[in-house]
């Protein structure tokens, strides 16, 4: 009687899977988002599949701030090998616009990220899932977490990639300044900052980000409109509340750039070897956003190991162990000493100066030393000096984040908020590197 049952089970399931999954085809994208309302919220999906795999555990992709369904275009091709894809935007995430509840008119903003996790749930249940392998990205990293905490039962398999499980200061910083930013109405800086934040530009040479994605990228940020900034403060107000990521106890995959500069390398490490049952992979050249620079490579990483099969030896992926994520290096890029340190940091309003001597920058940021207590009367001003560089080429000057004062000591991001004054940075370190460098024999 119950192999009865469990064969009446599978044929529903199998008679409701193929009424829910459109197969695919090329002008798939261009159709409308589906939708389902709970409690006065939309969530819009959509849900694709090619015949050969139907049968297969469904993927569902949840993807960062700023991916529309069209961002996986060129991705789920490659997914497909490993089941029916699930394109899901929660409200006020990817492209979904609603920032307020039709029900009781709530903004988006009063729904934190465990609160999403919980309506991803609920909606499966809707929509009959009862099993699927989850994929989260950036932001999406921290909903499917938190899906994984909630309904455990519902998981197979699950890829993070961009994950930390704790915001350090200098990260919430950056994100902050990009809202101060986009409050002040400087469109074009907030869209150069964001970028610069996103995209590592010290190793543009070897992600080979195109310029035209750069581009695009660029100008989507720089032209928000007035929904898509509230947009933004809500899902960076959630990410600078977040005081933790729930850790899965099902089998996850933590993946990240091998240069990602946004969310750290060892950062996403140090959350892996929390998990239980983890894999963890590097896309070798690339960088917070692998699936526009490594498309094929991070595909089929991701592809491979939905299947369930071996992701050692892999093009373009680099595998760590236990062992080698405990001794992973926590700094990106290598500080360097410049040959001329003495210099001053400048007020961008008022007329304030300090003196300060470098001990050592790299393209993100810097150490400064100072003399009577000038230090912490630089802390004072956080975000508003400007520290004055020179070299053969001249002078120029890069606004900078201080988040950490001591005595004589204060630690520094680069406040990257211009296209041209980041490459006129990296053009100064280059040189910085070439003068120090000792003569070949």
């Amino acid at each position: 009687m119950n192999s009865i049952i469990q064969l009446d089970a599978e044929l529903h399931s199998s008679i409701n899977r193929h009424g829910f999954f459109d197969l695919y085809h090329k002008h798939s994208f261009k159709q409308p988002a589906r939708t389902t309302w709970i409690d006065g919220w939309k969530i819009e999906y959509m849900a694709i599949a090619e015949p050969e795999t139907l049968h297969k555990t469904p993927i569902v992709i949840i993807g960062g701030a700023f991916q529309n369904f069209n961002s996986y275009k060129y991705c789920v091709e490659q997914l497909f090998a490993a089941g029916p894809v699930i394109l899901i935007d929660l409200p006020s995430m990817g492209a979904n616009q609603q920032i307020t509840n039709v029900d009781t008119g709530l903004s988006a903003g009063t729904l934190e990220l465990s609160d999403l996790s919980a309506m991803l749930g609920q909606w499966l249940d809707i929509v009959g899932m009862q099993h699927v392998s989850v994929m989260g990205m950036s932001l999406g990293s921290v909903v499917a977490s938190g899906l994984a905490d909630l309904r455990p039962e519902l998981i197979d398999r699950m890829i993070l990639m961009g994950v930390m499980q704790k915001t350090r200061k200098s990260w919430r910083m950056l994100l902050e300044e990009s809202l101060f930013l986009m409050q002040e109405q400087r469109m074009e800086e907030f869209g150069q900052a964001v970028i610069l934040y996103l995209v590592n530009h010290a190793k543009l040479d070897v992600t080979r980000m195109s310029p035209t994605a750069k581009r695009l990228f660029f100008r989507q940020m720089a032209d928000f409109t007035a929904t898509e900034q509230e947009r933004y403060e809500i899902n960076c107000n959630r990410l600078l509340r977040l005081t933790d990521v729930p850790i899965p106890i099902c089998k996850v995959l933590v993946a990240c750039g091998q240069y990602d500069s946004f969310t750290l390398p060892h950062e996403n490490a140090n959350f892996a070897l929390q998990c239980p049952d983890m894999e963890f992979a590097m896309i070798a050249n690339a960088d917070h956003v692998p699936q526009l620079q490594r498309r094929k490579e991070t595909m089929h990483l991701f592809a491979t190991y939905l299947r369930g099969e071996s992701i050692q030896s892999l093009e373009g992926i680099i595998n760590l162990t236990r062992a080698q994520l405990l001794t992973m290096e926590r700094r990106g890029e290598p500080r360097i000493q410049v040959s001329q340190p003495f210099t001053q940091l400048t007020h961008r309003f008022l007329d304030v100066q300090f003196a300060t001597e470098i001990v050592d920058l790299n393209f993100f940021g810097l150490m400064l030393k100072f003399h009577h207590q000038d230090s912490q009367r630089v802390a004072e001003y956080p975000r508003d000096l400007a520290l004055h560089l020179k070299d053969e080429e001249g002078e120029f000057s890069i606004e900078c984040l201080i988040f950490e004062a001591g005595e004589t000591h204060v630690r520094a991001l680069f406040k990257h908020g211009s296209f041209d004054v980041a490459e006129r940075l990296l053009r100064y370190i280059q040189r910085q590197q070439s003068a120090l460098m000792p003569a070949s024999a």
